[in-house]
């Protein structure tokens, strides 16, 4: 275990870093709602009739009947012809929401820096491998390799590597792009990566579908605003016992849809409702369960740790089934395909999915964690090597937007999964949530810097 002071002095020499300072990203609009990271241009085709994928949805209806919520998210979000992301979603000021790494360069120095105190912190592994599911526009990434490479004599003898887990073409092609400068080579369907490159900063970078194909390792994963776009089930407790929430075709309207319950219990009612389940409407991602389970299974085997970040809650919440499209609120059944649907990420049951192979620590809030990281510290280095009152005014909006508690602050949460031998305590080994680790983990708890 590295001592405290070394890494108190990576933070203080990270967060000063300021001689490959770019611009300030754009202001985001101030009613900017936020979504599970993607990017580019979708075609909103024209709201006066049924689009693709509704007219496809209809004709399943008709033919099948009522789909489960998560069906009918899973073709409207990743149908290979039609769905939100496959055709590549809609990210940033002129798109149909705004995530953190497009607001401000700050965001992404932090978790860059977060990664590599947990690695020193872990005894500097010789290996290191960064995996990022759902990679957006690669925004976030480029930033984390920005702090690498400014790193670049501490990560000198580490065999470093990035791996994206990306399903859409065209959103993997705007990661190239940002990334390698578009030299990237595509590799043969027998492999397990699809594309592969060296980015600008000269680290080996591979693509691949799925979190499975990414080679066992030691490493580090991260998702942000990814948990919250896969697909959930909706559930309703009546008088009858817990009903499905099922997306239908609306009788008096046949060209819409419209919820209707389940006539009896279904198999996934039988399967995640929990007998102490207090609430009336709850929702489960049983997608994110199996993830997490493999994300734990990788870190307990390989090591490593995983930082996630979305918008969530602590299985609290009931109903957060919701759409995006242009910064607005959008039903979340009309024109499916042209917008970004998302529900709340259930942090307890992401915990109880890890099933004690890995320590859990969180969730706290993005204003927490970003503070515990120095937040303000890199933003007055960044003010002092402002030339100009609008690159200023711009640090500090974007700075207001992602620590505003009435905007991002409180909004988003970061919750980690690592590996039990980073809390050296006998007695704590199976109890997969820890309250206070010996050896402080960045971010989940105020760090003071010298």
């Amino acid at each position: 275990m590295v001592s405290l002071p070394s890494r108190r002095s990576l933070f203080a020499a990270a967060l000063g870093l300021a001689g490959r300072r770019r611009l300030p990203r754009h202001h985001a609009p101030a009613a900017a709602q936020t979504s599970s990271g993607a990017g580019g241009q979708v075609d909103t085709e024209g709201s006066s009739g049924p689009t693709a994928m509704l007219r496809h949805l209809l004709l399943k209806l008709r033919a099948t009947g009522p789909v489960t919520v998560a069906e009918y998210m899973r073709e409207a979000l990743t149908n290979p012809g039609q769905g939100y992301y496959t055709r590549g979603g809609c990210i940033g000021e002129s798109g149909d929401f705004v995530t953190s790494p497009e607001i401000s360069q700050i965001f992404g120095e932090l978790i860059g820096i977060w990664y590599i105190s947990e690695w020193i912190a872990m005894g500097k592994p010789k290996v290191f491998q960064l995996v990022e599911l759902g990679p957006g526009r690669g925004t976030l990434t480029d930033d984390i390799l920005r702090v690498f490479n400014q790193l670049a004599s501490l990560l000198s003898k580490c065999d470093v590597s990035i791996h994206l887990v990306e399903v859409s073409p065209k959103l993997s092609e705007s990661q190239a792009l940002m990334l390698t400068g578009g030299k990237v080579q595509s590799n043969p369907e027998d492999k397990s990566a699809y594309m592969q490159g060296v980015t600008k900063t000269g680290i080996p970078i591979f693509w691949y579908r799925d979190i499975q194909d990414v080679p066992p390792g030691y490493s580090f994963y991260l998702a942000h605003e990814f948990f919250d776009a896969l697909p959930i089930h909706k559930f309703q407790r009546t008088e009858k016992g817990w009903r499905e929430v099922l997306v239908d075709i609306d009788p008096e309207v046949p060209d819409q849809l419209r919820f209707v319950l389940s006539p009896s219990s279904t198999p996934a009612t039988e399967n995640f409702i929990q007998p102490e389940e207090r609430r009336d409407h709850v929702e489960v991602c049983p997608e994110a369960g199996v993830i997490i389970q493999r994300l734990a299974c990788r870190i307990e085997k390989d090591g490593g740790a995983a930082l996630v970040a979305d918008y969530g809650h602590d299985g609290t919440k009931t109903d957060t089934f919701r759409g995006f499209q242009n910064h607005k609120p959008h039903d979340v059944l009309k024109a499916p395909g042209t917008a970004d649907l998302t529900a709340d990420v259930d942090f307890s049951y992401l915990r109880k999915m890890t099933q004690g192979k890995t320590a859990t620590l969180g969730p706290i809030t993005q204003r927490e964690f970003l503070k515990n990281m120095g937040i303000d510290l890199r933003l007055q280095v960044l003010l002092q090597n402002s030339r100009d009152t609008e690159t200023r005014e711009q640090l500090l909006h974007s700075y207001d937007m992602l620590m505003n508690p009435k905007k991002m602050g409180d909004c988003f949460n970061f919750f980690a999964l690592l590996p039990h031998q980073r809390f050296p305590h006998p007695d704590k080994k199976h109890k997969p949530e820890l309250k206070s680790p010996v050896s402080p983990v960045a971010g989940f708890g105020e760090l003071l810097l010298k």
